[in-house]
C-alpha cells in the first residue's frame, strides 16, 4: 500500500477515529494529538502493513496502543463522576456564563438530552479499568468485531469476550441504579435539570419523547435499555451535532475537576 492509498482511506473514518478517541480520553487536546500521532506512525510503519486485518483495524490499533500508554499513568475516574461534578458547576460562575454564552451564540450551543446521555456514558465509561472501556467503546459504539478487537489490543478472543462481558455488566448495573430516565429511582437527574436551564420555554416531556430509551424505558429489560443507550452514542458525532460546542466546554470542566480531585485524593 501505498502513502497515497493509506491517506485516502484514513481520511475515510478519521473522524470515527477522533470521536473515538475522545471518548477514551475525554480530551479534545489529546484526542486531536493522537489522530495526528497515529498517522504519522501509520505512514512510518506502511510497509509492515500485511493486509492480515483490514487498514482501519490497523490504525486503530496504533491509536489503541497510544491513548492506553496516555492512560496508564493516570487515575480511574469514579463512578460518581457526574455528582462531583456537578457540585463544581453550580459553584462555578464562570462556567455557567460561559455555557449560555455558547448556547445562545453558537451553531453548536443546543442542549438535548440525547447529546447529555452521550456525554454522561463518556464520563462514566472512565471509571471502568482501560482495557475494558476500549473494548466496549470498540464493540459497542464503534462496531468492531471481537476478533478484531483481539488484534487492537493483541489479546485473546476470550480476553476480548470476557472484558465485553464485564464492562457491559458493570456499565448496566451504573446507569440502573443512576438514571433517573431509565429508572424512577434513579438519583441522578441532570439531564433534565441542565434541559431546564438552556430550554426554560421546553417541557422536559418534549424531549424524552423522541428518546426511545427514556420513552420505553419501563417497557424494556436492562439489556435491551443498554443497547439503546448504545445506538444514540453510535449515531452521535461529538464533534459534528448541533449540541458539540457547549457538551465539549462541559466535557473541559469534568476532565479539570476531576484532575483536580483524583489529584487532591493522592
Amino acid at each position: 500500500m501505498t502513502t497515497d492509498q493509506l491517506t485516502s482511506e484514513f481520511e475515510s473514518f478519521q473522524s470515527e477515529l477522533k470521536s473515538f478517541l475522545l471518548r477514551m480520553t475525554a480530551s479534545v487536546q489529546d484526542a486531536e494529538d493522537i489522530v495526528q500521532d497515529t498517522y504519522i506512525r501509520a505512514t512510518a510503519k506502511i510497509n509492515t502493513f500485511r493486509g492480515e486485518s483490514s487498514l482501519k483495524t490497523w490504525v486503530f490499533s496504533i491509536a489503541s496502543n497510544l491513548a492506553m500508554d496516555l492512560l496508564r499513568s493516570k487515575k480511574r475516574w469514579p463512578e460518581t463522576v457526574t455528582d462531583i461534578c456537578r457540585e463544581e458547576v453550580l459553584g462555578n460562575r464562570q462556567f455557567l456564563q460561559e455555557a449560555m454564552h455558547i448556547h445562545e451564540a453558537s451553531p453548536q450551543g443546543k442542549f438535548e438530552i440525547k447529546e447529555h446521555i452521550s456525554f454522561c456514558f463518556t464520563c462514566v465509561s472512565k471509571s471502568l479499568p482501560l482495557e475494558q472501556q476500549l473494548a466496549l467503546l470498540l464493540k459497542e459504539v464503534h462496531g468492531f468485531s471481537v476478533k478484531e478487537i483481539s488484534q487492537i489490543l493483541d489479546q485473546t478472543d476470550a480476553m476480548v469476550k470476557y472484558y465485553l462481558h464485564t464492562s457491559r455488566s458493570r456499565m448496566i448495573e451504573v446507569f440502573d441504579h443512576r438514571c433517573s430516565l431509565i429508572n424512577k429511582q434513579g438519583i441522578c437527574h441532570q439531564c433534565t435539570e441542565l434541559n431546564g436551564i438552556f430550554n426554560p420555554k421546553q417541557k422536559e416531556q418534549e424531549e424524552l419523547v423522541k428518546i426511545e430509551m427514556a420513552r420505553d424505558a419501563q417497557n424494556k429489560n436492562k439489556e435491551k435499555l443498554f443497547d439503546l443507550r448504545m445506538k444514540i452514542l453510535q449515531e452521535l458525532d461529538p464533534f459534528e451535532s448541533g449540541a458539540a460546542e457547549l457538551q465539549l466546554h462541559h466535557l473541559e470542566h469534568n476532565r479539570q475537576v476531576m484532575e483536580k480531585y483524583l489529584h487532591q485524593k493522592e
